[in-house]
This record gives C-alpha cells, structure tokens and sequence, in this order.
C-alpha cells in the first residue's frame, strides 16, 4: 500500500445559487446535487484516481449514507475494509452552497467522523505499517490525530497533516513530527493568530511556525498559487490559470495529487506544481471528488 488517509467521509449537500440568502430570507435555487465528500475522503479518492495504492480508516454512520459511502471509496479503487460503522449515529454531512462567482461557503456535521477513535488505528495496524505515507485532517477528533501520528513516528512512517479545519488549540509539537504541514492562508491565520492577506504576510507567519521546528510548511493560496518553507528557504509554485466553474474540494485535491507523486519520486517542489494544476483542472467542474480527474483525464489537461 502507497497511503493510508486516516480521517473523515462526508455526504455533500451541494446548493448551487446566485446569491446566498440573507438572515430571514428565502430564496429559490437553480440547482442542487448529492455527493460523497469529506476532506478525507476527497484526499484519498484523488490519489486512488491518480494511480496510487490508497487504503482509508474512516467511520460512518448507522443510516442510510453509510453503504454508498463504502461503495463510492471502492469504486474509486480505495480500500475501504477499515471504515466501520458507529453505532447509533449519522454520517457525516456538509451542506455546500456554491455561489455565481464560483466560490462557497460550507458547513459540516461531524457525526460518525467524531466517533473515529485509536481504537480504529489498532484495528488496522498490520496494515498501516506497510504505508509509505499517513495523511491526515481535522474533521476526527484531535486525540485520534495525535494518536496517529505516534503510531506513524513508531514505525518509521512518513505523514503529511493538513489542518483543516483549523484548530487554535492544535500541538504544534505534535505537527513538527510531521514530515509535511499543509494549511491554506485562512487556515495559517488561524493558527497563528498574524494576517495572511498578502505574500509578506503570509511568510511572517510561516516563519512563526518554522522556529516552533516545522519540517516542511507548504501553504496553499488559490489562485495565487502556493508556497513551500523550509528553513529560510522559500519555493514558490505558480497557480494554473483557469476559468472556475466551483472551486469546492480544490485543497483536498491539491493534497491527494501531492501525495501521490510525493511517494513516486520524493521531489517535493515537483509533487507541487503536479498539484496545483490538478487542483485547478478540479475547479473546471462542479462537485468535489466526482470534479477530480483521473490519470488520463489529467495528462489531457496537461497537454492541451
């Protein structure tokens, strides 16, 4: 096995609008569209789509979600025998609303992703530990992450940890045993506390996280790109220039493509600018995971 994503599933509620309502106000809608989603899932159905050997610890929920879910992962070639029921609850769900100029606003309901434990670790043991790279996200409970990332520092395995959604009260001594920590600007600010709004800004709170004794910081900025700190060096990757049509999912996907050529060949600048045209090909359609292109699909984009 190439990765293993340790993290959430979600049931995407996707409402597409020209405008978001306001406080009291109904409006009527044009379009609307069910999907599977997840920042765990999405990151791991994008690099099972790019070829990669992808397994997933995960939870659902004990309704009627839960076996598409299982059967939207396996489709997409990821193992899925490690995403277990939790009794007695609801799967998660991530009302998405998508407006005109492509952008979206989102809320989740954890349910059964909050129920995702280190119990579930152990039960998948054997085969974590014949991982190349953890991937990992917030949308789990905190202590489940933690837990994952001893468990990968254990057995010699290498982890990226996307911190999305954001937590102020995450360890960071717990992200620089991480061999990648991968926020958005929104997601910096958070943790830092320092504006993000532009590239100076962004740096200044970049370097608060490297003297904390991050290895690698890669920030992602979208459409203006994304950056890697190590050090004092800095490598910026250019964004892809595309006409976006919804832009949900685009982190994830970057994620999913970083990892999955990260494993290939170890050249992280060249793993990126993989994922930033990925992650852009990704907004050229609607929806999260159904939006990722596979490994034709993509050499297709990168051709023309």
């Amino acid at each position: 096995m190439d990765i293993a994503v340790i993290g959430s599933n979600m049931v995407d509620l996707i409402t597409y609008t020209n405008t978001m309502p306001k406080a009291g106000e109904t409006l009527e809608a044009p379009d609307f569209a069910l999907g599977c989603g997840g920042k765990g899932a999405n990151q791991a159905v994008a690099a099972a789509k790019l070829g990669a050997k992808v397994m997933m610890v995960s939870k659902v929920g004990e309704d009627i979600f839960a076996e598409n879910t299982v059967k939207n992962l396996q489709q997409y070639g990821v193992d899925a025998r490690h995403v277990t029921v939790a009794p007695g609850t609801s799967s998660g769900v991530a009302p998405i609303f998508v407006d005109d100029q492509s952008q979206n606003r989102i809320l989740i309901i954890k349910g059964a992703n909050a129920k995702l434990s280190a119990a579930d670790i152990d039960a998948a043991a054997e085969q974590l530990k014949a991982c190349s790279l953890i991937v990992l996200q917030l949308e789990i409970p905190l202590p489940t992450v933690y837990y994952a990332i001893d468990f990968a520092r254990q057995h010699g395995i290498k982890v990226i940890l996307n911190p999305a959604p954001a937590v102020a009260g995450l360890d960071i001594d717990y992200a620089c045993q991480c061999e990648f920590f991968m926020p958005n600007e929104t997601e910096l600010e958070i943790l830092t506390g320092l504006p993000t709004s532009t590239d100076e800004e962004v740096l200044r709170a970049g370097q608060m996280l490297l003297g904390r004794g991050l290895k690698n910081l890669i920030i992602t900025l979208g459409n203006r790109g994304s950056v890697w700190m190590q050090g004092d060096t800095v490598h910026r990757i250019d964004p892809t220039v595309v006409q976006a049509v919804d832009t949900s999912g685009a982190g994830d996907a970057f994620i999913g493509c970083f990892a999955h050529y990260w494993v290939q060949h170890g050249d992280i600048a060249k793993a990126m600018q993989s994922a930033s045209a990925y992650a852009a090909c990704s907004v050229t359609q609607r929806g999260t995971q159904r939006s990722y292109p596979d490994a034709e699909t993509f050499q297709r984009f990168l051709t023309a």
